[in-house]
């Protein structure tokens, strides 16, 4: 098993090396960054170009870190917090100019499943996402950062530029908003008025022909 660097030592690796460290940051984050990515644009494709365009970002500022705010960094909740900035961009983008294309999807598998499997992994993706875009960005983000990245509330409260308990409070109601939609019963389509059948056309009545009498 392989050893996941700590936050020290990837800060320590980036002071040392810029380019040689951010390869240990990459390979260490890039997870959290994709679930992240994944569970807040509900997208694959969307959560691929969020987190290269949030680790591009992340190399661009780090380029200008002098050694003291290397040291000072942390990681995962500096990457988490670049990632969220990219996301509301997307979503700035996107209501100016709606996507076309095909629905998106959350199907995610980090194994090769058979399609039994697959076929229940996608609709609990699909459940999950839907639940998940019904939440209020202030409960989703912080849902999303503690039981999907799995951050501390400290690190949450970093990336939200908010006191431990009110992320604390945001991931509570979160969860609680999540449980209630869960729980509450599917609402069916509304039912379309039945369309009325064309009347059948009458057919015409046969008339007897009129009996001549003789006139004497």
């Amino acid at each position: 098993m392989v050893a996941v660097p700590s936050q020290t030592a990837i800060r320590e690796a980036l002071a040392r090396d810029v380019d040689a460290g951010f390869e240990v940051l990459v390979r260490t984050h890039a997870g959290a960054v994709y679930s992240a990515a994944l569970r807040l644009s509900g997208s694959r494709p969307n959560a691929e170009d969020l987190t290269q365009d949030a680790f591009v970002r992340a190399y661009r500022a780090l380029r200008r870190f002098d050694g003291e705010r290397m040291r000072t960094l942390q990681p995962r909740a500096w990457l988490l917090t670049i990632t969220l900035n990219v996301w509301r961009n997307h979503l700035r983008t996107t209501a100016r100019r709606p996507p076309a294309g095909a629905p998106p999807t959350s199907e995610v598998a980090d194994h090769a499943p058979g399609p039994a499997e697959r076929a229940v992994e996608s609709a609990e993706a699909r459940a999950l996402a839907r639940l998940l875009a019904a939440l209020p960005e202030r409960h989703r983000v912080p849902v999303v950062l503690r039981h999907i990245v799995g951050m501390s509330y400290a690190e949450i409260a970093a990336v939200q530029s908010c006191p431990v308990g009110t992320a604390k409070a945001n991931v509570a109601r979160g969860m609680a908003a999540l449980k209630d939609m869960a729980a509450a019963p599917a609402v069916p389509p509304p039912l379309r008025p039945a369309r009325a059948r064309p009347a059948a056309p009458r057919r015409p009545r046969r008339v007897a022909s009129p009996v001549l009498k003789e006139v004497p």
